[in-house]
């Protein structure tokens, strides 16, 4: 037996089709976009909050302002779908928090990240302390030598 097809079944079939093309096609885009800024925005907050905790070690550390200001320059030159961000920056002692929040027609995006103060200079040091003490070559001038003028003598015999 043949089937006839009726004309016009075609585009009524189409008719429910396209539109549902269509959206997952629109969703894949919106998609892409949402992944792109939040990877853009997730890096430029881990750059500021690694650039701050860096500076945190200088003499006149920076200020949270500084730091978000830092941040929407990074920021302000990137193609973005989600337009409007905010950002809000903690300065803790021993860490610094950047939080950005963008949003679009009822969509957001937000991302958080952490940085650690750290002073790997003074570590080193106490390091180089410790072995240097373990060795017995600690050589570092008693406040007793330093008081008197000097280095001990070690050679009694040019006198």
């Amino acid at each position: 037996m043949k089937t006839k097809m009726v004309k016009g079944s075609l585009t009524v079939e189409m008719s429910y089709l396209v539109p549902i093309i269509l959206f997952l096609f629109v969703s894949l885009v919106q998609a892409t976009f949402y992944f792109h800024d939040k990877a853009v925005l997730a890096g430029a907050a881990y750059e500021t909050a690694v650039v701050g905790s860096t500076k945190m070690r200088e003499k006149e550390p920076p200020d949270e302002e500084t730091l978000a200001a830092l941040c929407r320059e990074r920021i302000g030159r990137k193609c973005l779908l989600f337009s409007g961000t905010t950002v809000e920056v903690d300065l803790e002692e021993k860490e610094i928090i950047v939080k950005i929040r963008a949003a679009r027609r009822g969509f957001s995006v937000s991302v958080e990240k952490r940085a650690a103060v750290t002073d790997p200079e003074k570590k080193i040091r106490d390091a180089r302390k410790g072995k240097e003490f373990a060795s017995g070559a600690f050589n570092y001038i008693t406040g007793a030598d330093f008081v008197s003028g000097g280095l001990p003598d070690t050679d009694a015999s040019d006198q």
